[in-house]
């Protein structure tokens, strides 16, 4: 009885903490307006993505600045990164993007995959380039991608892995005692690895980049109607998945529905180039 009650004495104290620590550091997304845990200074983030991508780059199999996929993901890329600058001016959110030095590479690797790291840091592989099949594809993936960051999903992601395994440990201190844990936490909350991770956020965090996505590829000159047959592809090459409610993301079907009830806010931002 009386073990009971200590657990339940400091899962409430643990309650309470979290609590705190969820009401004092927190962000707000800019289209959706979700609060969300945000403990690690994005500035920290950033000055850290640019170490683990320069390594990500020298480790893997970057194709050269002049090979057509390359010039291909680059102009789609700069059209999505002129439209979010266009939208962050227009909300006056313009000082949110002072740390984003854009840079968009192609690895070749047969993954089916994209992130994008603090300060947009963009990697597509030439694996999810069959399924994208055009630009309207690629503004598909490298919009939601480029959201994550927007709407720091991997801070968020990191604050929670961080919390549960070195209690409030600073993001300096968890580098210098536990770098190898800190960098492999940093990596996953940016979906660096393979095997279809375009899915691997939470629902809330799926929904909240595909409608940003949206925006930006119609601000960008996409008709983002066509998001909806690049999902289709995706989901016809993902094969069997396990039921929703099993699932941290949502089923295809989910997701296509929540695009189509979507499509009308995002076209009022489309304009055919």
């Amino acid at each position: 009885m009386i073990l009971m009650m200590r657990k339940r004495y400091w899962f409430f104290i643990f309650s309470i903490t979290l609590s705190s620590l969820f009401l004092y550091h927190c962000t707000k997304n800019v289209v959706t307006g979700r609060k969300q845990l945000s403990l690690i200074p994005e500035g920290e983030l950033v000055n850290m993505s640019l170490t683990e991508y320069d390594n990500f780059l020298k480790q893997h199999k970057r194709l050269p600045d002049n090979d057509l996929r390359v010039l291909q993901v680059r102009n789609v890329g700069n059209k999505i990164k002129q439209a979010v600058e266009k939208f962050y001016q227009q909300k006056g959110l313009s000082k949110e993007l002072e740390l984003y030095k854009w840079e968009f590479n192609v690895v070749d690797e047969n993954i089916v995959n994209a992130w994008c790291m603090p300060g947009g840091k963009v990697v597509v592989y030439t694996g999810i380039l069959p399924i994208t099949q055009d630009d309207a594809g690629l503004a598909v993936v490298m919009g939601h991608e480029i959201s994550h960051a927007l709407a720091k999903h991997g801070n968020e992601r990191m604050s929670q892995a961080m919390l549960a395994q070195f209690g409030q440990m600073s993001l300096a201190v968890a580098l210098s005692q536990k770098p190898q844990e800190t960098r492999n936490i940093f990596l996953a909350a940016y979906g660096v690895g393979s095997g279809l991770t375009l899915l691997k956020y939470s629902r809330n965090q799926e929904a909240e980049a595909d409608k940003m996505g949206l925006i930006f590829m119609a601000m960008a000159g996409y008709n983002p109607e066509l998001a909806i047959d690049f999902w289709k592809r995706m989901a016809a090459h993902g094969g069997q998945k396990p039921p929703e409610f099993l699932s941290t993301h949502p089923s295809d079907e989910t997701r296509i529905k929540l695009i189509q009830e979507f499509l009308p806010e995002a076209k009022r931002y489309y304009q055919a180039q």
